[in-house]
């Protein structure tokens, strides 16, 4: 079923063992990332006493989604939002969630579609907006963004070396002309790396567009404010999958489940008190990766750092 949706979703036998213990008789599970469903659609397969809500800004990506996951009727309900949102979301499904998964970043379904801009492999329109009803898009941040505000975007959200030629580059580039098409920037990115450098790591360009679509979007900030709302989100014994794919996203996930897994205790206490002890613990220490066979067959999966908590207490 999913290839026939032109998605694989990433690690998701791992995904539903690790959901499998918060998957008890009337569980509500939320899919922050719904994409085009292919998580949602093994949750709902996996666990028949699980109702999900699946969560995605994009509006074609629903609609795609909620065909696909209409054989299994009221046990799934679509909600167009941005997933620090979440909060609202478990109010609406009574309060608290028992499972929650996030598989972060552009979905395949984005890529492939000519007229989104996110891929710097085909010459299309620099739109790159997960939701298209609203916000700026790629091209207009290119034209009207200051060379010291491109550097940043480039240097923090894409960890370019060469931001700041990069940036110079195309404020020089949109005097004669304005920066529209993916064709163009590619071409601008590739003139501005130097060459020992462009003839390693791929195409040149990868970085920038991940910048331009994370600064676009509001990625990090957004999840930044999903991670601690989805934790405040989770009944006990409940339990938060997230899957990053590079590694802003992973290094924000891992400080928070850090965070809410450590004694707030002096180390010296011989006896933590209730009050101050974690409420969440780690699945499994660090990260996980996709095995060998699924980075062969699904490329998509080859970058995944996958982090898994659950709480166990209501704590503070």
């Amino acid at each position: 079923m999913a290839k026939e949706y032109g998605h694989v979703p990433v690690m998701v036998a791992r995904c539903l063992e690790l959901l499998e213990p918060a998957a008890h008789d009337g569980a509500v599970f939320v899919d922050c990332t719904l994409g085009m469903g292919g998580h949602s659609e093994a949750i709902l397969k996996e666990f028949p006493q699980v109702r999900l809500y699946g969560i995605d800004r994009d509006e074609q990506a629903l609609q795609i989604a909620g065909e696909r996951l209409s054989p299994f009727g009221d046990r799934f309900t679509p909600i167009h939002t941005t997933y620090d949102r979440i909060g609202d979301v478990a109010d609406q499904a009574g309060g608290k969630v028992d499972g929650i998964l996030m598989d972060l970043g552009v979905s395949s379904f984005q890529l492939d579609q000519d007229d989104r801009g996110f891929a710097y492999s085909r010459d299309t329109y620099l739109d790159m907006r997960m939701d298209t009803s609203q916000g700026k898009s790629a091209a207009t941040l290119l034209q009207e963004a200051s060379k010291q505000e491109l550097t940043r975007i480039l240097r923090v959200y894409g960890e370019e070396k060469f931001a700041a030629k990069i940036a110079g580059a195309i404020v020089k580039k949109r005097e004669s002309e304005p920066i529209e098409r993916s064709g163009q920037l590619v071409a601008l990115v590739r003139a501005s790396i130097p060459a020992p450098a462009r003839r390693k790591g791929g195409n040149p360009a990868k970085r920038t567009f991940q910048a331009l679509r994370v600064a676009v979007n509001n990625e990090l900030s957004i999840l930044e404010d999903a991670i601690p709302a989805a934790l405040n989100s989770l009944n006990v014994g409940g339990r938060l999958v997230v899957e990053a794919y590079q590694s802003l996203e992973d290094r924000i996930v891992k400080a928070a489940f850090k965070e809410a897994s450590t004694s707030q205790a002096p180390p010296d206490l011989p006896v933590v008190p209730p009050e101050l002890a974690p409420n969440f613990n780690l699945v499994f220490s660090g990260a996980q990766k996709a095995d060998e066979e699924e980075q062969k067959t699904n490329p998509r999966s080859a970058p995944v750092r996958l982090r898994a908590i659950e709480r166990i207490s209501e704590g503070r």
